[in-house]
């Protein structure tokens, strides 16, 4: 049975999810969703009410229609071979680069993380808890030109912490049918990450990890 996860996004800095280079990447964060999204099942981000571009509670960030998921060590793999730019780049001129987000090194003994990563030693155990990571070519990112949802599709926003997936049923058809709807071409990039705006992408290397820790260490269902 094909499942919409739905989960508050409140630091979007272009790592988690990584929406570049053709292909949208959720493999840092987040990690029950992970572990528990299959190929085929939605996942949403909405945004937060204290994000850097205002409230955005009720509005889309980004969805991404799974079409393959892997384990970390096949992503680390995989990123090496087809997609090096996925690989943290912390001295590139390219944002995209820095916020790579195939920050571990499965190459080697205790999987260290990449120098240079969004994310920190401590984030290590709540990244490598998620054991996937999903990946689509079938996406819509808005970024910092968030798209509000519609009325009847408000039900599906998660509030805080953890996310939704059970409750969401209702909902599915609706919410594929309105995004498809958009007139919005799968695998564009309608915006920026919102962080972007007031920090440049060099500076957040570390800058978020610690509420994303917080946030993943919650990542529970909530419905």
């Amino acid at each position: 049975m094909t499942r919409l996860f739905s989960y508050c996004l409140p630091f979007d800095d272009g790592a988690a999810p990584n929406p570049f280079w053709g292909l949208c990447t959720l493999a840092i964060c987040k990690p029950a969703i992970r572990r528990a999204a299959h190929v085929g099942d939605w996942v949403l981000g909405t945004g937060s009410v204290n994000s850097p571009i205002g409230n955005i509670s009720e509005s889309v960030v980004y969805a991404m229609r799974v079409t393959q998921k892997l384990t970390m060590a096949d992503y680390d793999a995989f990123t090496r071979k087809r997609l090096k730019f996925k690989i943290p780049a912390p001295r590139s001129k390219d944002p995209r680069r820095i916020v790579g987000d195939s920050i571990y090194d499965f190459d080697l003994p205790a999987v260290p993380q990449r120098s240079g990563s969004v994310h920190e030693e401590a984030n290590r155990d709540t990244d490598l808890e998620g054991e996937f990571v999903l990946l689509s070519n079938h996406f819509f990112y808005f970024g910092d030109q968030p798209v509000v949802l519609p009325q009847s599709l408000l039900p599906v926003v998660k509030h805080g912490q953890g996310h939704r997936s059970n409750s969401n049923a209702p909902y599915l058809e609706e919410f594929v049918r309105w995004i498809e709807g958009l007139g919005v071409a799968p695998r564009s990039l309608s915006g920026q990450p919102q962080w972007w705006r007031h920090h440049p992408p060099a500076t957040l290397v570390g800058a978020c990890a610690a509420g994303r820790r917080e946030e993943a260490e919650s990542d529970v269902e909530s419905d």
